[in-house]
């Protein structure tokens, strides 16, 4: 099993530590609704090195990822992010991910841990089709790569503390390299899984030490806590992020799942399985990713059976938790499109729970 440069730190903290995607990864510190409700009110710190890290660079770096991403990459300036998606031949999804352009011929790709290797193999599938080579243009960085996440109401004053300047031009989803104190080249990112605002921080890992000492000098003077696994999932599940491997897979359409707004059909793109995506926006899909809230009590799993008023079953939770911050269950799941605007009621432990379909995100920002 690997560790992340901070395992040491997870473990004097009194975390509980687990396996996810290979690695030893702290689950909770205090509790996960404590640690939820940390972030929403204040500011908490997340482990995501376990986070992959991919650079496509030279001159046929952006005819390359318009191939093998859905989003459109050209509308990327120097300094900006986007959320994409691979897209496979079959009509699913081989990964979601973030897209940085560092310049003209240089973008990062950040993909899930658990897909680290199948996104590799991807990349390599087709590279060769656009000149791309692995070890000049095409290089996992994901070893020697840390990554924390600031995330809350308090993370822009702690991360401005910590860069010794205000920060509140940095808007969502865009970034900016630059050093902090002795360490070099780090990535400020404005973005998070979380919904409550912040920042990832990238560094070279041999600076890993020294950036989790910066972090925690800034920030327990402003009550920042460590946080979890287990909060990060109930964090992301209330602003109705996507899981992959829960919401979204290799067989899941995007179109289903709702990210048609990343999946671009612009005359000058071409990207894989760009016919079958643009059908079913046209013909529509047989189920379509949808949120839910519970009317009576009762929490949400991943694999439960949702059902319409006569007990006919229509659909399956792909994700559910309780909310901390409304006390009711919430979650999404896939529902037959001729359904998805009537009644449904969740099968838990044999039992028929009434519940809402309702739009996303559960909580305001």
């Amino acid at each position: 099993m690997k560790e992340t440069p901070f395992t040491k730190y997870h473990a004097e903290l009194g975390a509980k530590l687990v396996e996810f995607a290979g690695f030893r990864m702290p689950i909770e510190y205090t509790g996960i609704n404590r640690e939820h409700l940390a972030v929403r009110s204040n500011a908490g710190l997340f482990d995501v090195s376990h986070m992959g890290e991919i650079v496509v660079k030279g001159s046929n770096a952006v005819r390359f990822l318009q191939y093998v991403t859905a989003n459109d990459i050209t509308s990327l300036t120097d300094g900006k992010i986007q959320y994409s998606y691979f897209p496979n031949e079959n009509g699913g999804i081989v990964d979601d991910l973030l897209v940085y352009r560092m310049n003209e011929e240089e973008y990062l790709l950040v993909v899930n841990a658990s897909n680290i290797d199948k996104d590799w193999d991807f990349l390599l599938s087709h590279a060769g089709e656009f000149g791309v080579v692995a070890g000049r243009d095409l290089l996992n960085v994901s070893d020697c790569t840390a990554q924390l996440a600031i995330q809350g109401p308090k993370a822009e004053e702690i991360v401005g503390s910590m860069l010794g300047r205000d920060i509140s031009d940095l808007q969502y989803y865009t970034f900016l390299v630059t050093d902090i104190g002795e360490i070099k080249e780090a990535v400020i990112s404005a973005t998070g899984y979380t919904g409550a605002g912040g920042y990832e921080i990238y560094v070279d890992s041999k600076y890993a030490d020294t950036l989790w000492e910066y972090v925690w000098k800034h920030g327990e003077p402003l009550g920042l806590a460590p946080i979890g696994l287990g909060a990060r999932d109930t964090l992301r599940l209330e602003m109705g992020f996507r899981l992959y491997g829960n919401d979204i897979d290799d067989s899941t359409s995007p179109i289903e799942a709702g990210l048609g707004w990343i999946t671009k059909f612009t005359d000058d793109k071409d990207f894989i399985g760009r016919d079958i995506f643009e059908a079913q926006k046209k013909n529509g899909v047989a189920k379509k990713l949808r949120g839910f809230l519970l009317v009576e009590r009762g929490v949400p799993r991943h694999g439960y059976k949702i059902a319409d008023k006569e007990g006919r079953i229509i659909g399956e939770v792909a994700s559910g938790t309780m909310s901390p911050c409304l006390k009711k269950g919430i979650g999404m799941g896939y529902i037959d499109t001729d359904h998805y605007d009537k009644d449904i009621y969740i099968i838990i432990r044999d039992k028929p729970v009434k519940t809402a379909i309702v739009n996303m995100p559960f909580i305001e920002k």
